[in-house]
């Protein structure tokens, strides 16, 4: 099995690459790329995101033809992808960080800035958080609700059809934090940050 994970510049993913790796354990090819053809020809892809929505965006963009190729693969192909923090709020059709920037339109929704309540809760929302599972997700499989995991964010993902939260956490109001539909999956938090149970996330995506 071939698993990509795409590196279009967008910031430090070395974290993502060594988590991926360690439960690989070379049962698994793990590339690293932003080639289109080793894209296509993958079996999984992983969409990491650092910084802004779009500065992501952007760097997807200036890579030619990279934007249609991940769209054939998740889209049209229905393989399955990943999307982690950025990477997950690139799905929706519009995001506000920065100025309005237009996604990839893979789920009907906007990324918008989590409501702080006037300075009551800090943003950027740093550290571990419980996640609250209300969808029987694949990449949840033997992960007990109400588990910690480590999230970065001060922009939220709300999609406009709610079927396909799998799960929200609680900070200043409750946020979507993982997304299933059909072959797609996001989560707003670090798995690869997320100690055993992030690892075990990763371990799920990779035997869908």
């Amino acid at each position: 099995m071939n698993v990509t994970i795409v590196d279009y510049n967008s910031g430090n993913i070395s974290s993502v690459i060594n988590s991926f790796k360690e439960v690989a354990r070379d049962k698994v090819n793990i590339e690293v790329t932003s080639e289109l053809d080793k894209i296509k020809s993958s079996d999984k892809v992983v969409l990491p995101g650092q910084g802004s929505f779009k500065s992501c965006i952007d760097a997807l963009n200036k890579i030619n033809g990279l934007t249609e190729t991940l769209t054939d693969f998740a889209i049209i192909n229905k393989k399955p992808l990943l999307g982690i923090c950025v990477g997950l709020q690139m799905f929706a059709d519009i995001g506000y960080e920065e100025k309005e920037t237009k996604g990839l339109g893979w789920i009907s929704g906007k990324v918008s800035k989590i409501d702080n309540q006037n300075g009551k809760y800090k943003l950027p929302h740093i550290g571990w958080n419980q996640i609250n599972i209300n969808k029987n997700s694949k990449i949840f499989k033997d992960i007990k609700n109400n588990s910690h995991m480590y999230f970065v964010h001060s922009y939220e993902f709300i999609p406009d059809d709610k079927n396909v939260i799998s799960a929200t956490t609680d900070y200043s109001s409750i946020i979507v934090c993982s997304v299933e539909k059909e072959n797609i999956f996001g989560t707003q938090f670090h798995p690869e940050k997320s100690d055993k149970l992030g690892l075990k996330i990763i371990e799920n995506f990779i035997k869908i």
